[in-house]
């Protein structure tokens, strides 16, 4: 009797086991944050945080541009970084990343080193946190705007250059660059971020995953297809992730999340197929728009948890 009675013991602790493994196994959840910059753009540091936590997120993506100074400044005040961290741990907010874009495919090289100075002046002064980068284009009036010369072996090659030597800066520094396939930059395509990846073979270099800037002129349709590539090829190498939509291709999603067509319960599916516990950044959206975006978010994630 008394073996019976332990043998069920045991059976018991096992099936509780098992069950606190499927409860931990539900419990990966990404962080919901927000880019500060582009959402609250104005107010001084501290009052832009507050309106962080009043709308109950959790993480942030902050700027240089939150203090006043350039989104990519040439020096950073002694202290500031300090500010940075003690001012989202009193509000009990995580700094999730830093931004840190230039054009790193800008025709002019002396625009590429000039940013690669500024951004180890970011790194230095943010050390052993991921920093949001751009992969860039061709275009000197925007890194973001399209350029017939991105598909040039010559536009390649420049960005390769440079993304080696952030990389590197990364390394010193101790920290991860990431940066997002994106239809209008030189890395317009999941598989041509695996592609520089995989040249560049750094640790230091990962991926931002933004589902709503992914998809060619013509390809929406496909949507289903698109994503399931995309994670199939960089999933693995994601460390932050941005909601945002789109409701047409060929272009950057610019909607708030929960607006446009992107079909967000398989995107969080996809995240949790990766057990992605990390930020998730709302982007492109208003502050007016946040309450209503963080509940869309939360809904699914539960949908997709349940």
């Amino acid at each position: 009797m008394l073996f019976r009675e332990a043998k069920q013991s045991s059976r018991r602790a096992f099936l509780a086991l098992g069950a606190a493994s499927a409860l931990a196994a539900d419990s990966v959840f990404p962080q919901i944050g927000i880019l500060v910059s582009t959402t609250y753009t104005t107010g001084t540091l501290e009052e832009r945080l507050d309106e962080v936590k009043a709308h109950g997120l959790s993480c942030v993506q902050v700027s240089m541009g939150c203090a006043g100074l350039p989104e990519m400044p040439d020096a950073i005040p002694v202290g500031l970084p300090e500010r940075f961290r003690r001012e989202t741990a009193a509000r009990g907010l995580k700094i999730a990343s830093v931004q840190g874009t230039f054009n790193m495919c800008h025709p002019d090289a002396e625009q590429r080193a000039l940013g690669l100075r500024r951004l180890r002046v970011v790194a230095e002064a943010f050390p052993q946190l991921p920093i949001h980068i751009c992969t860039g284009t061709r275009n000197p009036q925007s890194m973001w705007r399209n350029h017939p010369d991105n598909k040039s072996a010559e536009a390649w090659r420049d960005m390769a250059a440079c993304v080696r030597e952030a990389s590197e800066i990364a390394r010193q520094t101790k920290s991860v660059l990431a940066f997002e396939p994106e239809v209008n930059n030189v890395v317009d395509s999941a598989s041509k971020a695996r592609r520089i990846m995989d040249e560049i073979g750094s640790a230091h270099l990962k991926v931002t995953m933004d589902p709503a800037n992914i998809f060619p002129a013509g390809t929406l349709p496909r949507m289903k297809e698109i994503l399931e590539e995309a994670f199939s090829l960089v999933g693995r190498d994601i460390v932050l992730a941005h909601a945002k939509d789109l409701d047409h291709d060929g272009d950057a999603g610019h909607k708030a999340a929960g607006d446009g067509l992107m079909d967000y319960e398989l995107y969080l599916r996809l995240l949790r197929a990766q057990r992605f516990s990390g930020p998730l950044l709302l982007h492109g959206l208003s502050r007016v728009q946040v309450p209503g975006c963080v509940a869309f978010l939360r809904a699914k994630l539960a949908l997709v948890a349940g």
